[in-house]
């Protein structure tokens, strides 16, 4: 306990304070003339990305906080947006904060009763919105939040017959204007700012019913940063992809907090889809993916492999595979090292692996990691094989962000890693993770009753996640508390790890497995809408659609051989007795996940009722 409280003294010294306004004024000082945002919108002719410089994302998000103080926009006061991730997202979260104002970036997937709900909770002074679209989700919020006294459109084109609405470019000219007259406003305003005061408020995604908003001041932000990066060895400015929503307190964290304080040039994209081709122009220095992310990679490579008619050609894969594995796990804690695996490593690298990771534009990555939900053991493992380690984190958005990490200088696969520094975690009796530090929410906001639900009086939140601590002090994730699998034979199963092993077969998207209250598992299974036409045309099988395609007797008998392989490393209990592909593929945009593409388990219950009766009938 005594180490735990250096370290937290340690770093509560380095950002005692402070707020983010102070360590974007460092950074834009530091690297005024250095690239600092970019992303596809409005491209200059002849570049393939369009770029402000650190010192050009300061100025402007001045202006932005002077446009928003001539709106109205007081000390405290919230300002939402709901965009995808682009240069303007950035601007306008930099320059609420600027203006002692609270942004909060809302999930750009949301209903309409969703951001009605959001907006009635909030009561944001100003909106700003990307797309046309976007303000059709806002629709009900607009005619039902009386604070709303300014909508702010990025593309001119969602512009609606409403005095309430302006341009962002209109909007940051006149930000730029009230500067000018009175150069002093922003600043005398940017110094009511406290490290106390929200840098953000998150509204989950709602697993569970309506969204819940996380209150995350500038101290927890700040701390929050220092911690993740000293853990992770990202010590100085960073290439990276920005794909995640904004919403999503990871790519907060990495594309915001963390960029404000060591600099570096950050992508951002729009469209997640573009991810694949984005790594190949970026080769990022840093990567954040979630496990579905690196599940897509390894699906991807897979499928290639299998496509390959030369077997001299899949065998060299396979076997540089092996030998990359071997050199990372030789790294682990406990591992041991030796020439002889260097040498097959180095070998392996120059025969393919090296060029597998060049194509991925991968090859330039020295930290790659992964979070908000457990990482499959065998998708580690595969890029292990590549000689890529993705160090798996843990936290929740009411930690803001990760509290346990994998690092270089110890990391086991499988596990979610040590605490960060200066936190404490430790496991309740029934193998609850309690988390307790600086980086802890003070609670959810205008929601008293959910709080005290979830910090305990000695400071402690209750994370709702079942784990496991082991002797070196590794901590794994075993599932949702609420998500555990009671059979009617009072057998504790964990889903998670029956889905992921489902979701190995290249052909399937995503798993969920049932068995509370029931005799027995069974699993409704999706097709990957990427992977699996392409697994039919190699088998020659024609087909209309997806929903075609999952009754295809080729498909089912390659969905019923992953559902056999998956029972062949599970226990009786857990072993999946009767499946059903359905004719559905589940994305972002679904029903079915959140906008982080984790299960929404109540609603695949509900919609699928009458296929889970079928099941079990």
């Amino acid at each position: 306990m005594t180490d735990v409280l250096a370290e937290r003294a340690r770093i509560e010294e380095q950002v005692a304070g402070k707020t983010t306004i102070d360590l974007l004024a460092a950074t834009a000082e530091r690297y005024a003339d250095e690239p600092g945002y970019s992303d596809k919108n409005h491209v200059p002719e002849g570049e393939s990305w369009r770029t402000l410089t650190w010192g050009e994302v300061r100025e402007t998000s001045l202006d932005v906080a002077a446009a928003l103080m001539g709106a109205g926009v007081g000390t405290g006061d919230k300002v939402a947006i709901m965009a995808t991730n682009r240069v303007e997202h950035v601007l306008a979260d930099f320059g609420a904060v600027h203006a002692a104002a609270t942004p909060m970036s809302i999930y750009n997937t949301l209903s309409q009763e969703q951001v009605a709900f959001i907006a009635g909770h909030a009561e944001p002074t100003v909106a700003i919105l990307e797309t046309a679209d976007h303000v059709t989700r806002w629709e009900v919020a607009l005619a039902a939040t009386p604070t709303l006294r300014t909508v702010v459109v990025i593309e001119p084109e969602a512009r609606r017959d409403d005095p309430r609405f302006t341009t962002w470019d209109d909007f940051v000219a006149g930000g730029a204007a009230r500067r000018a007259a009175d150069p002093d406003a922003v600043t005398t305003r940017s110094g009511e700012l406290t490290p106390e005061a929200p840098a953000t408020i998150l509204y989950t995604s709602g697993t569970t019913g309506n969204p819940k908003g996380v209150v995350l001041s500038h101290h927890n932000v700040l701390y929050e940063a220092v911690s993740t990066l000293e853990a992770a060895g990202l010590g100085g400015p960073q290439r990276q992809i920005s794909y995640l929503p904004f919403a999503h307190i990871a790519e907060r964290v990495l594309g915001i907090y963390g960029p404000q304080l060591e600099g570096g040039h950050i992508h951002c994209l729009g469209d997640p889809a573009q991810l694949l081709g984005a790594l190949g122009e970026v080769h990022p220095t840093a990567f954040f993916g979630v496990p579905r992310v690196w599940e897509k990679i390894k699906t991807g490579i897979s499928a290639k492999l299998a496509a390959d008619p030369n077997p001299d050609n899949v065998k060299l894969v396979e076997d540089s595979m092996k030998a990359g594995l071997a050199w990372v796990s030789a790294q682990e804690v406990g591992g041991t090292m030796t020439p002889e695996i260097e040498e097959a490593y180095r070998q392996a690298d120059e025969a393919i692996l090296g060029f597998l990771k060049l194509l991925l534009g991968l090859d330039q990555v020295q930290w790659a990691g992964s979070a908000a939900a457990p990482m499959p053991i065998e998708v580690a493992r595969f890029m292990a094989g590549l000689g890529i380690t993705v160090y798996d984190v843990y936290g929740m958005t009411e930690t803001c962000g990760a509290v346990t990490a994998n690092s270089p200088t110890g990391f086991k696969l499988g596990t979610v890693g040590r605490p960060t520094p200066g936190m404490e975690l430790r496991l309740a009796d029934d193998g609850e993770v309690l988390i307790r530090g600086p980086v802890n929410t003070s609670g959810y906001y205008r929601q008293e009753d959910a709080s005290r639900q979830l910090i305990d009086d000695d400071g402690w939140v209750h994370s709702g996640d079942i784990g496991t601590l082991d002797d070196d002090g590794f901590f794994a994730i075993v599932d949702r508390k609420k998500e555990l699998i009671i059979t009617s034979a009072g057998k504790n199963i964990a889903p998670s790890n029956i889905e992921g092993y489902l979701k190995e077969s290249p052909i399937i998207g995503h798993a969920m497995a049932v068995g509370d209250g029931r005799p027995y598992v069974v699993a409704v299974l999706t097709l990957d809408g990427e992977i699996a036409p392409l697994v039919a045309a190699r088998m020659g099988i024609e087909y209309t659609d997806l929903a075609d395609l999952a009754q295809k007797p080729e498909i089912l008998a390659m969905a019923q051989a992953a559902v056999d392989a998956a029972n062949e490393r599970l226990s009786r209990p857990e072993q999946v007795k009767a499946f059903e592909l359905l004719p559905v593929e589940w994305t972002a945009e679904s029903e079915e996940l959140t906008p982080t593409l984790k299960l929404k388990r109540r609603v695949v219950n509900a919609k699928y009722s009458d296929v889970l009766e079928r099941l079990y009938g």
